[in-house]
């Protein structure tokens, strides 16, 4: 009876196990005991704690402009200096990730932007905050590239959407968390030391995780004939894409870091709405993703991207056209829906597009990219604005809305690469073997 019992259970544990790699295929270098639901679960975490920060100088800037007694334009320093910092890193991604694995990566650069933001809090001089503005940009750089490096090659638009979406509830909970912070009569310091304390925390999260992402950043990287970083930056498809990276990135954080002094000092909003708007705004773009990300791999992801950039056309054109504040946070809303999927969908296009050769550099090239048009649009657009006034602002997003619409269309009309592997463009969805 003894030996007849062990059949049994030994036939139940295969079928077990059998099902469970089913369900939850593991990568090169994972096991059971690391399923692939936990790293995504911790790539969720992460893209939280990257949006979180990234959007509270938008509310925080009028009370630090007065604090230091700045003019208008300074705010491009900010932006400039947090720019320079994920640019460095995010070029830098591959080796980065290569050299510490993505959980020691994840850990150390959330312990930066958490130094950084408690710096913000407690700096005494100007030169000291932008400071603190190229650390944030260090840290932030390092983990959007690898993050977005391992979801473009091992994820599809689906996951990819959602966890840029997770990246607008931290956008969307920053500037609310600051507008409380200030409408409550606390000084901007209170809200920047609440978001380094949880980012310490989740950086506590991320070491104690290390070797999990250790094992899965181990192959990351695509097998293949490998291309030289100066041949990569040099080819035409590369260099358009990023084009596209910057002006989007630039017209995204323009709306969400100009949009509350906009309202506020052209438009007669008070604080407290004008704060509910930035979040709003970011809560849109995270909902879009939510939603977008259902359907792109099955509408395509070219015609979805196509649609939504004159979406986000129309609404930064409401947000310009001189009528109620309604009107506005309308406009606001319309245009985040229409952002929402072009930065995960760009990068899911991106390994079948350019190959996986050229794409493991241009990933880390157009999160640098991007991070330069978030600092240099904004910044160029205050520059603007002081000297013409606030109503500027709008307007050359509204006509930057536009541009990012036409380039992408070219872009379109240029053959993937992975063509030449008898892989079509319009499915355009996620590699072979992704989720």
């Amino acid at each position: 009876m003894r030996t007849a019992r062990r059949y049994p259970i030994r036939f139940s544990c295969a079928v077990t196990a059998r099902w469970a790699k089913m369900r939850f295929p593991s990568r090169p270098g994972n096991d059971l005991k690391t399923p692939r639901f936990a790293l995504l679960a911790l790539s969720y975490l992460a893209f939280i704690s990257l949006g979180l920060p990234d959007t509270v100088i938008g509310v925080a800037w009028p009370s630090v402009r007065d604090a230091f007694r700045l003019p208008q334009g300074a705010a491009g320093l900010v932006f400039a200096a947090s720019a320079a910092g994920y640019f460095a890193t995010s070029f830098l991604s591959g080796r980065l990730t290569h050299a510490l694995g993505i959980g020691v990566l994840l850990a150390a650069s959330t312990a930066l932007v958490a130094a950084a933001m408690f710096g913000f809090a407690f700096s005494p001089v100007w030169p000291l905050f932008v400071a603190c503005a190229a650390a944030h940009g260090l840290g932030s750089g390092a983990i959007d590239a690898g993050l977005n490096g391992y979801a473009a090659h091992h994820l599809s638009a689906r996951h990819m959407n959602w966890l840029h979406a997770c990246y607008c509830l931290g956008a969307m909970l920053g500037p609310l968390l600051m507008t409380a912070v200030l409408t409550s009569g606390r000084p901007y310091g209170t809200g920047y030391l609440a978001v380094g304390g949880v980012l310490a925390a989740l950086a506590a999260v991320f070491l104690a995780t290390g070797p999990r992402w250790g094992r899965a950043s181990a192959t990351a990287g695509a097998a293949g004939p490998r291309v030289g970083t100066g041949e990569a930056i040099r080819h035409p498809a590369v260099l358009l894409q990023m084009a596209v990276f910057f002006l989007y990135t630039g017209l995204e954080m323009a709306l969400s870091q100009w949009a509350f002094t906009v309202l506020t000092e052209s438009r007669g909003v008070g604080r407290g709405p004008a704060g509910v708007a930035v979040g709003l705004y970011w809560g849109s773009i995270g909902v879009g993703r939510v939603v977008f990300g259902l359907v792109a791999d099955r509408v395509g992801i070219d015609r979805l991207l196509r649609y939504c950039l004159l979406a986000a056309a129309a609404g930064a054109a409401l947000f310009a056209a001189p009528l109620p504040g309604w009107v506005a946070f309308a406009g606001l809303a319309v245009a985040g829906v229409g952002l929402a999927p072009v930065f995960p969908c760009l990068m899911t296009r991106t390994p079948r597009r350019l190959g996986p050769a050229l794409s493991a550099h241009a990933i880390g090239f157009q999160v640098g990219a991007a991070m330069v048009g978030a600092a240099a649009v904004p910044g160029a657009l205050g520059l603007i604005a002081g000297g013409v006034g606030l109503g500027a602002i709008p307007v050359g997003a509204a006509v930057l809305a536009g541009l990012v619409w036409l380039l992408h269309e070219g872009l379109t009309r240029r053959p993937d690469a992975a063509s030449t592997n008898h892989l079509t463009a319009s499915t355009a969805g996620p590699l072979p073997g992704t989720v």
